[in-house]
């Protein structure tokens, strides 16, 4: 049983390979420090990264995630750039002990690796090399091979970093304009995750709430009070539905509306948004259904055919201003459908990009 273990690596991105060293790690030490080293020039956020992982590795006694830059050159026979790196390990090990609030614990005497370099790393550190899968014949899997082909190594990511990589698609628009219809046909279409309008399934329960205090005598559609603390909590659902999603499904996510369309319907309903709703998460792609062309439907729950132009508008005003990919969809179901397809096609195919690492 070692004392402390150190797992160093670019995470970029957190494979299965890299979960299974973790946890050996983790088996075979009473502590262990997973050092995300990022370099600048890298597409993925270290603090991504770093979160994706401690996600993963919540319940693995004894783990810490500790991420920093290294933007040192890579050069395995000069002992100069050497002593750079395992500075930048020294000093990561040193926050690590520091946050645990026993300093003295920094050193380690274990270094778990598949990477052919963690010889010469644990023995700069006085520490022993574990070894452990260094062909990659348990798990066949690396970073280069993730990052060539994501989609085709997405059973290799966590949840987590699924949720991170993945592309997200939303469909939003005014009332009755087939945002539902053309999301899940989407969803279909590439055999995705779908996720509902959550304003939708509120407004329902809204009601029912409303017909329980009124003593069992249902209000006129027109007569609920919207505040803003029910677009907060269309906001909050709607995202904690996506994420629920995005860690279940596969490389691209298609969603009825998301959080920040929440917004919109703020100012729909109450004149004007207000910061409580407001988010800072951005899709991949926002498709906007356009209202000409498609009949007003009244299904009961909708009061809104007067205010479609003006909502079609407005959505168009604020994804510009918002400078977010996004694109509207006109004529007929087929024809949207189609423009939809296209759109994700192309999103597809540069969704999944990333800057090269550092390399000897």
């Amino acid at each position: 049983m070692f004392a402390h273990a150190l797992v160093l690596g670019k995470f970029y991105p957190p494979h299965a390979g890299h979960h299974r060293l973790v946890r050996a790690a983790a088996a075979a030490a009473a502590r262990t420090t997973v050092a995300v080293l990022a370099a600048s020039v890298e597409s993925i956020p270290l603090a991504d990264r770093v979160r994706w992982l401690a996600e993963e590795h919540a319940a693995d006694a004894g783990v810490a995630i500790v991420g920093d830059v290294d933007d040192h050159p890579i050069d395995f026979h000069d002992d100069a750039v050497w002593e750079l790196h395992v500075g930048i390990v020294k000093a990561v090990l040193a926050r690590r002990a520091m946050r645990d609030g026993d300093p003295a614990a920094a050193p380690v005497d274990a270094v778990f690796s598949s990477e052919d370099y963690g010889a010469e790393l644990a023995g700069r550190l006085g520490a022993k090399h574990v070894s452990l899968d260094p062909d990659r014949t348990v798990v066949p899997v690396s970073g280069t091979a993730v990052r060539a082909d994501t989609p085709g190594h997405w059973d290799q990511l966590a949840p987590a970093t699924r949720a991170g990589l993945c592309a997200r698609v939303v469909v939003v628009g005014a009332e009755s304009t087939g945002t539902t219809t053309l999301s899940r046909a989407l969803a279909d279409h590439y055999r995705a995750e779908w996720v509902a309008e959550e304003g939708r399934r509120h407004t329902e329960d809204k009601f029912v709430a409303a017909t329980a205090l009124a003593g069992g005598v249902p209000p006129r559609l027109d007569d609920l009070v919207w505040t803003v603390g029910d677009f907060v909590d269309v906001a909050r659902r709607q995202a904690e539905e996506e994420d629920a999603a995005a860690r279940r499904g596969g490389p691209l996510l298609v969603c009825d509306n998301d959080a920040w369309a929440a917004t919109v319907w703020c100012e729909r309903y109450l004149g004007a948004s207000h910061p409580d709703v407001a988010t800072a998460r951005r899709p991949a792609l926002y498709l906007l259904t356009d209202h000409v062309g498609v009949p007003f439907e009244q299904d009961g729950w909708r009061d809104g055919e007067h205010r479609r132009e003006w909502m079609t508008g407005r959505f168009e005003e604020l994804l510009a201003a918002r400078g977010v990919p996004w694109r509207k969809v006109t004529g007929t179901h087929d024809e949207r459908l189609r423009q939809a397809v296209a759109a994700c096609d192309d999103l597809r195919a540069r969704h999944f990009r990333f800057n090269d690492p550092l390399t000897a």
